[in-house]
């Protein structure tokens, strides 16, 4: 019904910048909050970054200042820009939104299958 597409990943030298997009395309009625997650091997799935259908934000404390996360409403996207790469940054970058399909639904949230974000000298 809904797919979250990522794209933008790559692998980039330390110090430099990738942006991340995601598209939410299907039976979308309405979606609230956007999001980027991170996996990288050996670890837990974390919180990189949030931001509501009314523009507010909010970020993990060891992105704070290099990632600045948006979106387009009328897009359905939702972006993450990424300057002054770690290779600590390095993981699968995964999006979310909380999607309502019909008027009568309730939020579900939906995920993106990952691009993967590789930070080497």
């Amino acid at each position: 019904q809904v797919q979250l597409v990522e794209s933008g990943g790559g692998l980039v030298q330390p110090g430099g910048s990738l942006r991340l997009s995601c598209a939410a395309s299907g039976r979308i009625f309405s979606i609230n909050a956007m999001a980027w997650h991170r996996q990288a091997p050996g670890k837990e799935r974390e919180l990189v970054a949030t931001i509501t259908n009314d523009g507010y934000t909010n970020y993990a404390d060891d992105v704070k200042g290099r990632f600045t996360v948006s979106r387009d409403n009328a897009e359905n996207s939702v972006y993450l820009q990424m300057n002054g790469l770690k290779p600590e940054d390095t993981a699968v970058y995964y999006c979310s939104a909380g999607v309502r399909t019909g008027v009568q639904s309730y939020y579900f949230q939906y995920w993106g299958q990952g691009t993967q974000v590789t930070v080497s000298s």
